[in-house]
């Protein structure tokens, strides 16, 4: 700025520097962990839900209509969260795979337990319509992201592989014959059950093209989730489960480095939260990543 500029600029200066400084002073946008492509289920006090959804075919440029992945998601004596994606999924050594794997090997009951608690958890991602959900209407029509486990996906798989000769084959991902999945929750013993979940019988989603054209159009891209360049690296998750373990670790591979249960920092460390062997665990992630959130 000239000197002439700077003058005649002399009546707007404070304005201008007091409207900078309360932009950079202002209330900073909290970062969000809600992934708003993806749709939850609603269940009532009782842990009961019900919704009707429509697995939707693969989108251009993805092979599958769905991308499998494992995740680890536990709580550390230190009282941090350790919540990421596991490198085996893309088919790498992951840290916490290898220091399970030594855990299970001590011959320690208790080593067991610890590595029982933080095992994969598997979890299927495809695309669906909703058709029906009570608890929000709004979500009706809409296409979103559903992450699910494996007992969902044993379902879509038995409709496709039929045990029996009265049954045909259905390819549930099909606009023109596939079928709407009832989604049905229960809680049994404290975990979301699925087991009354069924495929409704085979029709087309929609006798208009221009309307499937519509819904195809908006069917997300799905390999993200298989994508190398999501995942962090080995060093990278190598040095989050150290801090979570509260050990002094070096981001290198270790053999022995999570080999044990590390002392505790705490008096009283919060217990891990562990998940059933048979649990669904549809909304797990966004429940550690606002438990993170909150540390």
């Amino acid at each position: 700025m000239s000197f002439e500029n700077l003058k005649r600029s002399k009546g707007n200066s404070i304005a201008k520097l007091v409207s900078a400084a309360g932009g950079e002073s202002g209330p900073t946008e909290k970062k969000s962990y809600v992934d708003e492509r993806i749709w939850k289920p609603t269940v009532d006090k009782a842990g009961n839900g019900y919704a009707v959804l429509r697995f939707l075919p693969a989108a251009e440029g993805n092979d599958l209509p769905w991308v499998r992945y494992w995740d680890h998601g536990f709580k550390g004596p230190t009282g941090q969260w350790y919540i990421e994606k596991s490198l085996t999924s893309i088919g790498q050594q992951d840290p916490v795979s290898e220091s399970n794997s030594k855990l299970w090997n001590s011959g320690d009951d208790r080593d067991k337990d610890i590595a029982r608690e933080r095992k994969r958890r598997l979890h299927y991602v495809s695309n669906v319509l909703v058709e029906s959900d009570p608890s929000n209407p709004a979500n009706e029509g809409q296409v979103f992201l559903f992450v699910y486990g494996k007992k969902i996906f044993d379902k879509i798989m038995d409709v496709m592989q039929p045990q029996f000769q009265d049954e045909d084959p259905v390819n549930p991902f099909d606009f023109w014959e596939g079928a709407s999945f009832k989604l049905k929750i229960r809680n049994v013993e404290g975990y979301r059950n699925y087991d009354k979940s069924e495929f409704a019988s085979p029709a087309a989603l929609s006798e208009s093209d221009a309307e499937l054209e519509e819904i195809y159009d908006r069917i997300y891209d799905i390999s993200e989730f298989s994508d190398p360049a999501s995942y962090k690296t080995y060093d990278e998750l190598s040095a989050r489960l150290a801090l979570v373990l509260g050990q002094v670790a070096s981001p290198q591979r270790a053999d022995l480095a999570f080999a044990s249960e590390p002392a505790p920092m705490k008096a009283a460390p919060a217990p891990v939260v562990a998940a059933s062997a048979d649990a669904e665990e549809d909304d797990t992630m966004s429940y550690f990543a606002k438990l993170a959130a909150e540390e």
